[in-house]
């Protein structure tokens, strides 16, 4: 069978817009003049921006197809390019990363529901290896980003090269990624039939937001935890986020090859892996336990989004696939967002150990509630093709 290489596209040129994202903030927050504090808000707008934009990209999917996810990219590696070139207070600063923020999120989106018609399609794990492709790209575009930058001194040129590759990328994405399909039969779903099956889709979410809030809160805090905690050197610190994302991709490509292991032990086991590897962290008396640690919650994490949204879409029609990527990758994205923020607001209170602790804390909570809301969705979508047939 063919190789789906759409998705994989996708979520390359995602990956290395992301990879360069997080490189070049220094240089954004200095080119825009703005203090530590400035930027932090400013931030904010990239969620700000999301959000919505994810919550009607859905409609576009389904409307235009899943090469929605090409335009998404063209118009991400645009926004990028005005951002590094037009930034320069924090008005221009906030507007950029609004715009960085519905961009983005509409190609998440658009790339998800891609990759999520081809795992249909083909019977391959296309979603987790999408985000292995995804997770190692982080690592390209992040290195790529600081070399150009050594060598330019210019963060416009940076974005430019990158972006050009990203658009490159984001044009065959559109013009080989299928079209809509036209709807099988009329829906004549009652309305509190429609209600209920939404509901599942939000708890899908937000079981999902569970397991995106424990990959970013280490994501996010590794780094920050062993500066305070282990008094690590900067160049230490580095180790965290880079050896994280690794295994991430190391993680994703080793389940995504692989269909020995069925998919509800995948979430289940990936759920106990960082629950364990999470507590090493809260309790590593030195940098290699912590270490050690990061990556065993890593290859935990890495697996929670990707198996849960494939067993949860696995059986939807393509005519509905965008709406129900976006409702599902919406309210998860919050967990995205909220997750540093919930780790701040406990090591406020308990302390960085103690955080780690509460991120555990949510794993298990995935743990619990994941295989729940998984068979609630099928049983939904059973109901749903039932009642459209009779």
């Amino acid at each position: 069978m063919r190789t789906p290489t759409p998705p994989y596209l996708a979520f390359a040129a995602f990956g290395v817009f992301w990879g360069i994202w997080g490189a070049s903030l220094p240089g954004l927050r200095d080119g825009g003049g703005l203090t530590n504090a400035q930027l932090g808000a400013a931030l904010l707008c990239v969620g700000i921006g999301a959000v919505p934009a994810m919550a009607l990209t859905g409609l576009a999917v389904d409307r235009f197809g899943t090469r929605v996810a090409g335009f998404s990219l063209i118009m991400l590696a645009l926004s990028g390019i005005a951002l590094a070139a037009f930034g320069r207070d924090i008005a221009s600063v906030a507007a950029g990363m609004l715009l960085v923020g519905a961009t983005s999120g509409s190609a998440d989106v658009a790339a998800n529901a891609l990759a999520g018609a081809s795992e249909k399609a083909t019977g391959r794990r296309v979603i987790t290896l999408a985000h292995a492709v995804f997770s190692s790209c982080v690592v390209v575009g992040s290195l790529g980003a600081g070399a150009l930058t050594a060598v330019t001194a210019d963060l416009v040129i940076t974005y430019a090269v990158a972006g050009l590759a990203i658009a490159g990328l984001g044009v065959i994405v559109f013009v080989t990624g299928p079209r809509a399909t036209r709807p099988t039969r009329q829906d004549t779903i009652a309305p509190h039939r429609k209600i209920s099956a939404f509901l599942p889709l939000l708890m899908v979410g937000v079981v999902g937001a569970l397991g995106f809030a424990s990959e970013n809160a280490h994501q996010s805090w590794g780094a920050v935890f062993l500066t305070d905690e282990l008094h690590a050197t900067p160049l230490m610190a580095s180790l965290a986020p880079a050896a994280f994302a690794l295994f991430a991709a190391a993680t994703r490509f080793t389940v995504g090859v692989s269909h020995r292991i069925p998919e509800p032990s995948i979430l289940l086991g990936g759920a106990v892996t960082a629950v364990a590897g999470t507590l090493i962290l809260a309790i590593a008396p030195n940098l290699a336990v912590a270490l050690s640690g990061l990556a065993v919650a890593s290859v935990g994490t890495s697996v929670l989004f990707p198996t849960l949204l494939s067993q949860a879409t696995r059986h939807i029609d393509e005519d509905k696939r965008g709406r129900v990527t976006s409702v599902v990758g919406t309210t998860a994205y919050l967990g995205f967002i909220l997750g540093p923020v919930y780790v701040g607001f406990l090591s406020s209170a308990f302390g960085l150990r103690g955080a780690m602790v509460g991120v555990a804390a949510l794993c298990l909570a995935f743990a619990l509630l994941a295989p729940f809301v998984v068979r609630r969705m099928r049983n939904v979508a059973s109901m749903h093709d039932h009642a459209a047939t009779r």
